[in-house]
């Protein structure tokens, strides 16, 4: 409470600005302006409001800045937030979760674990959580593209260090349409060979000659992109914002969200791999195709388990990834003197939920999994569906395949995952000489709550698509039950029995930043310094802290029959003994850049920067904390830093633009995986080469972007024999093409999203193909304010694998992968107004 209180004054006593990046130019600060205003008063200017303090054109910045607009997002119709980033030159993302849980990195940032660790998610200025990388709780799960969005813009690099806490990498804003252009829209979405039912709407205008508004969200019901026979994806959210401006150029906002939806979470699936490590071939398994099924099902929907009391309850399987957001924020801009004004943005976000998904431990012909658990001659019974209670007779026939997947459900309550953040900034200018310096500095402040439960179990079940997947019940070669429901032990019995979990932490962030910038003739020239003070503070519980703090396993009449089965010997409990958290860290990050205007066309730039990452939650259960006393062993283990230099050329002129830049980069990583229970300590290297471009002539148009990246492992503490190897799942060039022909009353065009192989794993033996992913769509418009669209996400069906779990080829030829969603297609109906 004390720092909820402290934040609270904050923002009373000044006003800050978002958790971005600076401005690299010496803009003239005479009046507060809207970004949003600015925006929309410069349609045919590329005007950068993410990591500036005033909107910049950008061939005037020293920073690397994309965009995609509020038309791509309907053209393109990207099935999730993570398929649109893909769109974003120099992000690399795996787009392979569903609705959150993509794991997204920038310019040869390593993804060690899952989530965003180096890189920001942001609405309109505010980070959507302080950490993207929060175990099962990653940012983009809280995150929806929908009708309110404007512009999504991303930074790479450079200054987010200085004007970010927890992004070197970059930041990636989600900016909210405010109402300066009137009117809205309305549509109905259906897929056409997939069940999922969508209704979008946003309206927005003015109230008066000084206030606007806006106001939008969706509502949504289905599968989702793949089979599954229940309601795998229901909920919606709605946003709204009004905004007053003032006559002496000032404006505030007030902004809500709230967002409850309920997401299919695609974990890693069971594929077949031919060939050698060096040249494999991913092939569906028989009654299972990897890009296209997953072993939800409708026969099975909940999971019996212990609650973080140690209470019984039956958890929803079919919630999924569910995020439950209430925000209320404010965003001001006040004049206070000639050429200097006040930024103040502040935001609180009551965030919670849960997270459900089935992970396979393994997969095996269904008798050596009967046998592995039941001995010899093991029986095998279905448990669930329309086949319960009766004997398999023929276990190699099981499921149309023979086989069964040993699964340890990934069931996590989100408690409270609860944010509050406050950034003040003062800037503005005065002459120097024939130039103009721009002098900036301001205060962040931010509380992030972690509290969140590990409830995992585990079950057998068949390997079968189009949600047909049944539990399957193991007895003894004399009949004696090894497995209750399906159940072999109510938690995580192929996981040795890990994970039962109880975290309760806050981590505290103040941070001010300072940035001066002169700008003289063609030059601009800046510097910036931020200096972040973070405090970790609460408990975690649970046996993996070690034997002193109790036993993780106990027997239990979990399901109230009045006896001990076997399965109910080994049931999951949070030890009561709690491990304190208790330590402070403090770092400085610092960036400076140089822009030259070599004409009004182009211009030259360079920057250097180095930033920070302190480590959360993903740090506890590990040596770098002394279990006893919340300290840190180790006061370099608090957080990561990200060195990075970069420079370029840049290009802009009738239609045609051109973006080249230079990268290279070191980051320190320590982090810890879930699904393999590894820690890792080590140091990374990339460099390479960023290219975006466009052009537009008469109805076509032409972008395209391409990141070519060479990257590889240059220090590792605990697996020295990496060393030398590239980081896995790196690819050495991604890229992405969207033509288009915009007629009177036809658009149509297509997107394409590549990349060349990478390694599954560190140890660089199994390879992950190159792939193609082709999307397209074509829009008709019978009358000005009527369009029909007909979009077809990989039209091509391509595999395209995204994460293996195994290093190399096992001897059954089974591994577990994570694959992009196979052909959707949809159909369209929007009605503007």
């Amino acid at each position: 409470m004390k720092a909820t209180h402290f934040l609270l004054a904050t923002t009373i006593l000044a006003a800050p600005v978002p958790a971005m990046a600076q401005s690299t130019t010496a803009t003239p600060a005479a009046q507060a302006t809207d970004p949003a205003a600015q925006q929309d008063a410069n349609p045919g200017e590329e005007i950068v409001v993410t990591a500036v303090a005033q909107g910049t054109n950008r061939l005037d910045s020293s920073v690397t800045v994309s965009s995609i607009s509020a038309d791509s997002l309907v053209q393109l119709s990207p099935r999730t937030s993570g398929e649109l980033l893909r769109n974003l030159p120099g992000i690399r993302v795996e787009a392979s979760g569903g609705d959150g849980n993509a794991n997204i990195s920038v310019r040869g940032l390593p993804v060690a674990s899952g989530g965003s660790k180096f890189l920001q998610l942001q609405e309109d200025g505010l980070p959507v959580l302080e950490f993207g990388d929060i175990t099962f709780g990653n940012a983009d799960i809280f995150l929806r593209a929908d009708f309110n969005v404007r512009t999504v813009e991303s930074v790479r690099g450079g200054s987010a260090s200085t004007f970010a806490s927890n992004s070197p990498g970059g930041v990636i804003n989600f900016i909210s349409k405010t109402g300066e252009k009137a009117g809205g829209a309305f549509q109905v979405t259906s897929g056409i060979d997939y069940r999922d039912f969508r209704t979008d709407f946003d309206y927005g205008g003015r109230l008066s000659n000084s206030v606007t508004y806006h106001i939008g969200g969706f509502s949504r019901i289905g599968d989702g992109q793949r089979d599954v026979g229940y309601d795998a994806v229901r909920g919606g959210q709605i946003k709204a914002n009004i905004t007053k401006t003032f006559a002496s150029g000032g404006y505030v906002r007030l902004y809500g969200k709230y967002l409850n939806d309920r997401a299919i979470g695609y974990l890693p699936n069971p594929v077949l791999v031919t060939g050698s490590n060096a040249d494999p071939d991913y092939r569906n398994l028989t009654n299972f195709s990897i890009n296209n099924d997953t072993l939800h099902s409708r026969y099975i929907q909940t999971a019996l388990t212990l609650d973080g009391a140690n209470r019984p309850v039956r958890r929803s399987i079919g919630d999924g990834q569910h995020p439950v957001v209430a925000a209320i924020g404010l965003e001001t801009q006040i004049p206070v003197a000639e050429g200097w004004n006040i930024v103040e943005r502040f935001r609180y976000a009551d965030i919670s939920g849960g997270f459900t998904s089935p992970f396979p431990a393994g997969a095996d012909s269904a008798q050596n999994v009967a046998n592995a658990l039941g001995g010899t001659g093991a029986q095998l019974f279905y448990a669930s569906g329309p086949n319960g209670g009766q004997r398999i007779t023929t276990p190699s026939t099981l499921g149309g395949n023979g086989l069964l997947a040993n699964v340890v459900l990934f069931d996590v309550d989100l408690k409270s995952l609860n944010n509050i953040t406050n950034d003040i900034r003062l800037n503005g200018s005065v002459p120097v000489g024939s130039g103009t310096m721009s002098i900036t500095g301001g205060l962040y402040a931010s509380r992030q709550d972690i509290q969140t439960d590990w409830l995992w179990t585990s079950f057998v079940q068949t390997v079968e698509g189009g949600g047909r997947s049944a539990l399957v019940d193991v007895r003894t070669a004399a009949g004696v039950p090894v497995t209750q429901n399906g159940v072999p032990g109510y938690s995580a019995s192929f996981f040795g029995n890990c994970c039962r979990r109880s975290y309760d932490l806050d981590y505290t962030t103040l941070a001010p930043f300072a940035q001066v910038g002169l700008e003289i003739g063609r030059v601009n020239l800046d510097g910036s310094l931020r200096y972040d003070m973070g405090k970790a503070r609460g408990s975690v519980a649970g046996s993996d802290l070690g034997s002193a703090f109790g036993s993780g396993i106990t027997a239990l009449d979990i399901n109230g029959d009045g006896t001990i089965s076997s399965p109910e010997r080994q049931v999951a409990v949070i030890p009561s003994r709690r491990s304190p958290v208790n330590y402070d860290y403090n770092y400085l990050s610092y960036s400076a850049g140089v822009n030259f205007k070599l004409s009004d066309a182009s211009a030259l730039f360079a920057r250097y920067s180095r930033g920070g990452r302190a480590n959360a939650d993903r740090l506890t259960f590990g040596p770098s904390i002394n279990p006893t006393t919340g300290a840190l062993t180790d006061a370099s283990a608090a957080v990561d830093f990200v060195r990075q230099l970069e420079g370029g050329f840049k290009f802009r002129q009738n239609g045609l633009s051109f973006y080249a830049t230079g990268f290279w980069a070191r980051t320190e990583e320590q982090n810890f995986e879930a699904t393999t229970q590894r820690f890792f300590d080590r140091n990374y290297e990339a460099k390479g080469v960023e290219l975006e471009g466009r052009i537009a002539r008469g109805a076509f148009s032409l972008s395209a972007g391409g990141t070519y990246t060479d990257a590889k492992i240059t220090r590792d503490v605990l697996n020295p024999a990496v060393v030398g190897n590239r980081p896995r799942r790196q690819a050495e060039f991604i890229y992405q093409v969207t033509p288009q022909v915009d007629l009177d009353t036809v658009t149509f065009g297509a997107n394409l999203i590549g990349t060349t192989a990478s390694y599954a794993q560190d140890n660089n033996q199994l390879k992950m193909p190159a792939y193609n992913q082709v999307n397209a769509f074509v829009s008709f418009r019978p009358f000005d304010d009527i369009t029909v669209t007909v979009n077809g996400n990989n039209l091509f069906n391509a595999k395209g694998i995204t994460e293996v779990e195994e290093g190399a080829i096992p001897t059954n030829g089974i591994v577990r992968a994570r694959s992009i969603t196979g052909r959707t297609i949809s159909a369209a109906l929007r009605v503007g107004f």
